[in-house]
């Protein structure tokens, strides 16, 4: 019978086989001891979990690093999370795990770092509808709403800057009728006749409260951002909400409505109750008024003064939400739609945001107008191409110039030849060429200009601005220091907010919320007031995380949050009045806190009808443990409710599903960290029983461990906390590379994180370490 070695002796010889030792082979004596070893700690494909997810050493163990870097990456990432040895299985200490982890990952970082694999981006690369409106919002200063012009864009790995290679006949012609409205936007021409949009209210928002950026002392109604393309008069009519009887809601008394312009009170009207079904039709019919409004952007409110209420003594807190006409009717009228048409008498562009962009310098008569267009196109192609402006680049967009010129004015030649900047190739596509005379396989880094639309599109979601461009065609953006400064620079710019309502949004599944509506049966009190207020508690805590460059660990034990006061009442914290938000100390009897605590995480990954241990654990494993479960099975039916008993609780139903041999690998990974989250329900309250019964918030992670609800889940992430920076390190270098990260970029997000922990994990730490790394700074040749 063999003496088993100790530990210390079997690792000791992974760290000379894995680490290229003067001997490029084991011993027999070596090789044995690593086959125990793994044997011993059960690294050989007795775990069927491991099998699906494509991890397979029984073919490998022996074998040298340099063949199989991919599997023995996948060990790495099963040593980190502490899923593997499997938790039942005898496993190594602390120490051990630190020192086999060093051993297997040191030789694969030097290996990576003496032969480096950045992966390749692709060499086309459509901007995306956010990245199209943000670039049209920087190049032009006009802000334009990209979703009513062009359609969503696929997301594949959770982001949708992925998959843009393509440009369909259909999606081209959508980008050139893009492109014709936005040029005349932009130079102020309305069209043959007056034009005018409709904006309708979402028939869930609830008026009887303040609406954040109209006046105090208003309740309801809506507010509009909206770009007038001229000087003139404009027609502005309101429509009330009615119920399926066409009668008014809430017109049970007087009121009075306001049209507000940049705040300021245009016209106001009086709203009488009707009498009869007659006057019912026609008790909004009044309305409507023009008012003249100059050319560019401006904010149109519609809404009511608000009338003093007293709040009736109740045994309980009365609901909130009042937009349901059979559960919980409107108490006031409330604005259904806005319509703005015009203009009418127009008088000229006038001097927009957008037209002083463009007309830097104005021709003093027809003899300059050449070198004026020029100057003009040459100013707005090197922005939206990214690059200095060759002969060619100006040649079609001049000769566009001179066709619309002719007989028409300087204005209208160069509104058509930016139309056809707007649609050229070089605006639609971030284009990476390789090197002239490059062989396949070889990597090199790219070039300034490249890095510098890398850098703009992963920070702000956007086009180049000056200085960046400027600090690129000098050949200086690449030195370190000036690399460094530049992402300081751009983080601290209020573009770097696309990080949250652009990455965040996708990384935390945020942009789901608009499409989930909680069964009103059982949840009678939400509306889109708090889904909003929901959004709005997550992206402030993303927003301070950045602005203040706190550590990211805060994301998920933060010592304050941002509430209002329907979202405080929707927790249950006392004491917070007004829609304003504002910042509250976290206080441990209110169980609120980081992005476990946040009712948009809590309502995504629920039902509309109850909880999902199942899917808020699969949230857990991918998005902050990094450590997705393997797909499902093919043929493997989802857990039916109408199935399994109706008294029995989430936990037991979850208990009968788990006997399915070929779910219960995945479930075993997924359900005990969901467990954890019980005492949330599915819109994010606070509880301790269910139907009755005490709610069981025993939980577990993959690694083993056992706590007792999300205070435990949230000290157990806590406490070994590389592995939630590693995860949004992996999350933030996919959206900013719009490529899979794969095992090849392993190496560079564990230097990434090894140097963000001198700084506590500061979110520009990782940021810096992003923008420095080889997967972003290089690319390989095809």
């Amino acid at each position: 019978m063999h003496r088993r070695p100790s530990g210390f002796v079997v690792l000791a010889a992974l760290v000379l086989i894995l680490s290229g030792s003067a001997r490029a082979q084991p011993t027999n004596v070596e090789r044995q001891a690593v086959d125990r070893f793994l044997g011993q700690y059960c690294f050989t494909c007795h775990n069927e979990t491991d099998k699906a997810a494509g991890l397979d050493l029984e073919s490998v163990e022996t074998k040298s690093l340099d063949r199989h870097p991919e599997i023995w990456e996948k060990v790495v990432r099963k040593l980190a999370a502490r899923q593997m040895p499997p938790p039942k299985r005898k496993r190594p200490g602390e120490v051990e795990f630190d020192a086999i982890l060093a051993a297997i990952a040191g030789p694969l970082d030097r290996r990576a770092a003496e032969h480096p694999d950045p992966g390749r981006t692709e060499t086309f690369r459509r901007l995306n509808r956010i990245e199209y409106q943000n670039a049209i919002r920087d190049l032009l200063a006009l802000d334009i709403d990209a979703s009513t012009l062009l359609p969503a864009d696929e997301s594949s790995h959770g982001f949708d800057n992925i998959t843009v290679g393509d440009l369909s006949p259909t999606l081209l012609d959508r980008y050139l009728t893009a492109a014709r409205k936005i040029s005349r936007m932009a130079l102020g021409d309305p069209g043959r006749s007056p034009g005018g949009e409709t904006f309708r209210v979402r028939p869930d928002i609830t008026q009887e409260e303040h609406v954040e950026g109209l006046p105090i002392g208003t309740r309801g109604g809506t507010l509009i951002e909206y770009t007038f393309p001229q000087d003139g008069d404009y027609e502005v009519v309101v429509r009330l909400t009615r119920d399926r009887n066409e009668h008014v809601e809430g017109l049970r008394e007087t009121h009075e409505l306001e049209i507000l312009v940049d705040r300021e009170r245009q016209a106001v009207f009086l709203l009488k109750p009707p009498r009869n079904d007659g006057e019912h039709q026609t008790a909004d019919a009044h309305l409507k008024t023009r008012l003249s409004i100059s050319a560019g952007p401006h904010r149109v409110g519609v809404t009511f003064p608000k009338k003093p209420a007293s709040l009736p003594e109740t045994a309980r807190q009365p609901y909130q939400a009042h937009y349901n006409t059979h559960r919980h009717p409107r108490i006031s009228p409330a604005v259904y739609e806005v319509s703005i048409t015009g203009p009418f008498h127009a008088s000229g562009p006038g001097e927009t945001p957008s037209r002083r962009r463009i007309f830097v310098r104005r021709p003093t008569g027809p003899a300059d107008e050449d070198a004026r267009a020029r100057e003009i196109l040459s100013r707005l192609i090197r922005r939206a191409y990214r690059r200095p402006v060759a002969d060619d680049d100006l040649s079609r967009p001049m000769d566009l110039f001179h066709q619309a010129r002719a007989g028409h004015s300087f204005d209208d030649g160069i509104e058509l030849a930016l139309a056809a900047v707007l649609v050229n190739p070089q605006f639609l596509f971030r284009i990476e060429l390789d090197p002239p005379g490059s062989s396949p396989g070889s990597v090199h880094r790219v070039s300034d200009l490249a890095l510098a639309s890398r850098l703009s599109f992963f920070l702000w979601s956007s086009i180049p601005d000056d200085e960046l461009l400027t600090l690129a065609e000098r050949g200086e953006l690449s030195r370190p220091e000036v690399l460094a400064q530049q992402v300081r620079r751009m983080l601290a710019d209020r573009r770097s907010r696309s990080l949250v309502t652009n990455f965040a949004d996708q990384w935390l599944h945020l942009r789901n919320l608009d499409a989930i509506t909680p069964d009103l049966r059982l949840f009678p009190d939400f509306d889109d007031n708090l889904r909003h207020a929901f959004r709005r508690e997550t992206e402030s805590l993303l927003e301070e995380i950045i602005r203040e460059d706190r550590s990211v660990l805060d994301l998920l034990k933060p010592d304050r949050i941002e509430l209002n006061e329907r979202l405080a009442k929707h927790y249950g914290i006392p004491h917070i009045y007004g829609s304003r938000f504002r910042p509250v100390p976290v206080a441990p009897g209110d169980h609120r806190g980081g992005l476990l605590r946040e009712g948009s995480i809590l309502m995504v990954t629920s039902y509309a009808t109850r909880t999902s241990p199942v899917i808020r654990g699969k949230w857990v494993l991918e998005n902050i443990l990094g450590t997705p479960p393997p797909p499902p099975p093919a043929n493997v039916p989802a857990l039916k409710d109408n199935t399994i008993a109706s008294h029995l609780s989430v936990r037991e139903r979850l208990a009968e599903h788990r006997r399915d041999i070929a779910c219960a690998g995945c479930h075993r990974l997924m359900d005990p960290v969901g467990f954890a989250l019980e005492n949330f329900d599915a819109v994010g309250r606070w509880r301790e029983s269910e139907e009755g019964r005490p709610v069981d918030a025993s939980g577990g992670l993959p690694d083993g461990r056992s706590f007792e609800g999300v205070d435990g889940l949230e000290k157990a992430l806590l406490d070994r906390p590389e592995l939630f920076v590693t995860a949004m390190t992996e999350k933030l270098l996919t959206f900013a590379l719009g490529r899979v990260v794969g095992d090849r970029d392993a190496p560079a997000i564990r230097e990434i994180v090894r140097e963000s922990r001198r700084e506590n994990h500061r979110f520009s730490s990782l940021v810096l370490g992003i923008a420095s790394s080889t997967p972003f700074q290089m690319r390989r040749s095809e």
